[in-house]
C-alpha cells in the first residue's frame, strides 16, 4: 500500500501529495487520516441520528454552544484518537502482514486466499479492536463490560464486513492501482462507518424513547389505581 505513484494516469496533485506521504511516512499518514475519518464518522453520525445536543451552562462562550449544536465534543475526540493510537497502527500492522504474505503471487487461487485471510483473521481482530474501544469510550468501566459490548455487537458488525470486504477487494484487484488501495479503502471504512454510527444512534434513541414511554405508562398506570 505504500507503493510509489503510478505515472500511468493524471491524478489530483493533493492526491499524488498524499500518494507520496503515504509512501515516505505510511504510519503517520494512516494515523492522520484514521483520526479524522474517526472524528468526522462521530459528529456527522450525531448529526445525522438527531441525537440532543451535549448540555452546556448558561455562561457558556458562543463557541462552546456552537460546537455543543454540532457534535464536536470530547466523544468526537475520543474516536480522533481512536483512530490515531488504535485503529490506523492495527490496520497498518495487519494489512502490511496480509501483503507481504501475498506478494508477487497472482492468479485466481491467490486472490482467494488473500479474501479469505483478510475476512477470517484481519476483519475479526479488527472488529474487536473497534467494539472493545467504542465500549471504552462510551463509558465502560470494567473487562466484563467490554467483553458484553464485544459479543453484542462483533456478528452485526463482522457480517457486513464479510458482504461488504469481497466486493471491495475484488474491485481494488481488477480496477485498482495497487498505490491507491490505501485512499480507496479509506473511502470504504469511512462510508461504512458513519452509516453503522448513524444506525446505532438511531437504535439508541429509540431505544431511550421507548424507555420513557413505559416509565410514562408506569406512573399513569400508578396514578389512575391511587386514583381508585
Amino acid at each position: 500500500m505504500s507503493a510509489p505513484v503510478s505515472p500511468k494516469a493524471p491524478i489530483h496533485p493533493l492526491l499524488a501529495q498524499y500518494l507520496v506521504q503515504l509512501a515516505t511516512n505510511p504510519l503517520r499518514t494512516k494515523a492522520f487520516t484514521s483520526a479524522t475519518f474517526s472524528f468526522l464518522q462521530e459528529v456527522i453520525g450525531s448529526n445525522a441520528a438527531g441525537l440532543p445536543p451535549s448540555p452546556t451552562s448558561k455562561d457558556a462562550s458562543p463557541l462552546a454552544k456552537a460546537l455543543a449544536r454540532t457534535h464536536i465534543d470530547t466523544k468526537a475526540l475520543k474516536m480522533a484518537l481512536y483512530g490515531f493510537f488504535v485503529s490506523a497502527p492495527l490496520g497498518h500492522f495487519l494489512v502490511g502482514l496480509l501483503q507481504r504474505a501475498f506478494a508477487g503471487k497472482v492468479g485466481l487461487k491467490y486472490r482467494l486466499g488473500q479474501l479469505l485471510a483478510s475476512n477470517l483473521l484481519i476483519a475479526p481482530i479488527q472488529t474487536t479492536a473497534f467494539l472493545a474501544s467504542m465500549a471504552v469510550i462510551s463509558g465502560a468501566k470494567s473487562a466484563e463490560e467490554v467483553v458484553r459490548t464485544v459479543k453484542a455487537g462483533f456478528f452485526a458488525v463482522i457480517r457486513v464486513n464479510w458482504i461488504v470486504s469481497p466486493i471491495a477487494m475484488t474491485i481494488a484487484q481488477q480496477f485498482i492501482p495497487i498505490e491507491l488501495w490505501v485512499p480507496f479503502f479509506n473511502m470504504i471504512q469511512f462510508a461504512l462507518g458513519t452509516i453503522f454510527n448513524i444506525k446505532v444512534k438511531q437504535m439508541r434513541l429509540a431505544a431511550a424513547k421507548k424507555e420513557a414511554e413505559e416509565r410514562e405508562r408506569e406512573r399513569a398506570r400508578e396514578a389512575t389505581a391511587k386514583a381508585e
